[in-house]
Order: structure tokens, then sequence, then C-alpha cells
């Protein structure tokens, strides 16, 4: 009696080793589904920002992460000059522009089609 318990643990599943991969299809199904509506859109949006920052230039209208809005006035290679006001300038890190004063005007709501 006692070995016919240890037979049937011994057994395994029906179809061998396809259990295994099949049990592995939802985990990578999930997998794919992340990458194509979380991870893959987010890189594409961090490259426009990194393209838009690189592609910076004197005259450009901007916002800044902490919603200061200015014209670039100076350009180095980590820092940006803005104009805020007549005569009032000031300098932030590349990093700290969010954006194109233009986007910043007009929600996504109200963008013409």
């Amino acid at each position: 009696m006692l070995l016919t318990g240890v037979a049937y643990a011994m057994g395994g599943s029906p179809g061998g080793g396809a259990g295994g991969l099949m049990g592995l299809l939802p985990i990578l199904l999930m997998f794919v589904i992340f990458y194509f509506l979380l991870i893959r859109p987010q890189q594409k949006t961090a490259r426009k920002h990194q393209d838009f920052i690189k592609n910076l230039k004197v005259g450009d209208r901007v916002v800044t992460t902490g919603g200061l809005h200015g014209e670039v006035k100076g350009l180095t290679e980590t820092t940006v000059t803005l104009e805020v006001a007549e005569k009032v300038r000031v300098k932030v890190t590349r990093s700290a522009i969010s954006g194109s004063s233009q986007e910043a005007a007009t929600p996504e709501a109200q963008k013409p089609a």
C-alpha cells in the first residue's frame, strides 16, 4: 500500500516536459503585454525628451520642471540661461527643462486635430 503512493508521486504529468513550457506561457504573455503597454511608450517619451533637450537653441521658449517659463538666451553643455522677464536671467541645468512653452500652454484636450 505504501509503495503505490510513492509510485503515483513519481509518475509526473501526462505529456512529459510539455507541462513546464505551458506553465511559462502565461508569464511570457504577461511580459509581452507589459512591454508594449508600459515599457515601450515610456522609452519613446524619454527619447523624445532627450532629443528636445539636445536640440535646444537660443530663442526657444521653454518651461522648467518647477514651472518657470522663459526664453533661452544662452546654452552650455550642462546649463541653460533663461530670460524669465526683461533683464531677469536664470541659469538652470538642461535636465530641468521639461518641455516647450507652447506645449505647456495648449492642454491635450484643446489641441487641434
